[in-house]
C-alpha cells in the first residue's frame, strides 16, 4: 500500500509507529502515555461519585438532624410551662405545701432541659455524620448505620406508645441503614483515598 510520494511534506509520515499523529482517544492523556486503568476496588472501579443511595442516606440525615434540633429546642423552651403545669397540678393538692411544689415545678423543669439537651446531641451526632459522608471513611458507614438504628428503635418505642409521627422517622431510619449497608454504599465508603 502506497501513501504517495514519500518526499510529500503533505503526505502521511514514513516510518512512524501506527496511531502516531492520529487524535487521542477520549479519557487518555496527551504526549503519548497511556493513561491509567481505573482502581479497581473488589472487582469493580472505585466510584467517583457519590451513588444516589448514599445522598439520599446524607439527605435523611440532615433531615433528622434538623427535626432533632427543632424538638430539643422546642422541649428546651417548652420547661417553663411544664414547670407551671407541675407546679399547678401539684399545689392542688391538699397535703403538699408550695415549696414541695415549687420542686415538683423544678424537677419537671430539669428533666424537660436535660431531654432536650440529649436530643440536641442525637441531632449533633446526625449533622456531623451526614457533613462527614463526602470523605468519609468506613467509620462514618457505621456511625450513620448506629445512628439510624437508633433512631429505628426509639420510633418502634413511640408508635407502641401510639405517636404516629413516629412512623416518618421509622422510615428515614430503615432507610438509612438499608441505603448505607448496601453494595454501593459499601463501594463508596471503602473507596481508596487520595
Amino acid at each position: 500500500m502506497s501513501f504517495g510520494d514519500p518526499n510529500n511534506p503533505y503526505g502521511a509520515p514514513q516510518g512512524q509507529p501506527p496511531g502516531y499523529g492520529h487524535p487521542q482517544q477520549p479519557g487518555q492523556p496527551s504526549y503519548g502515555y497511556p493513561s491509567a486503568p481505573p482502581v479497581q476496588h473488589y472487582g469493580q472501579p472505585a466510584p467517583a461519585v457519590m451513588p444516589g443511595g448514599v445522598k439520599a442516606a446524607r439527605v435523611m440525615l440532615y433531615v433528622l438532624g434538623g427535626f432533632q434540633v427543632l424538638g430539643g429546642v422546642l422541649m428546651m423552651a417548652a420547661s417553663a410551662w411544664f414547670a407551671d403545669y407541675f407546679e399547678d397540678a401539684v399545689s392542688s393538692e391538699p397535703n403538699i405545701s408550695a415549696e414541695d411544689a415549687d420542686t415538683v415545678a423544678s424537677i419537671g423543669a430539669g428533666v424537660m432541659i436535660a431531654l432536650g439537651v440529649i436530643v440536641l446531641a442525637f441531632a449533633f451526632w446526625a449533622i456531623f455524620t451526614a457533613a462527614k459522608f463526602s470523605k468519609g471513611r468506613g467509620g462514618v458507614r457505621v456511625s450513620a448505620i448506629i445512628y439510624a438504628s437508633l433512631v429505628t428503635l426509639f420510633s418502634v418505642i413511640s408508635l407502641l406508645g401510639a405517636n404516629v409521627f413516629a412512623l416518618v422517622s421509622l422510615v428515614l431510619g430503615i432507610l438509612i441503614i438499608v441505603f448505607c449497608a448496601n453494595r454501593n454504599g459499601g463501594h463508596w465508603f471503602n473507596r481508596p483515598q487520595y
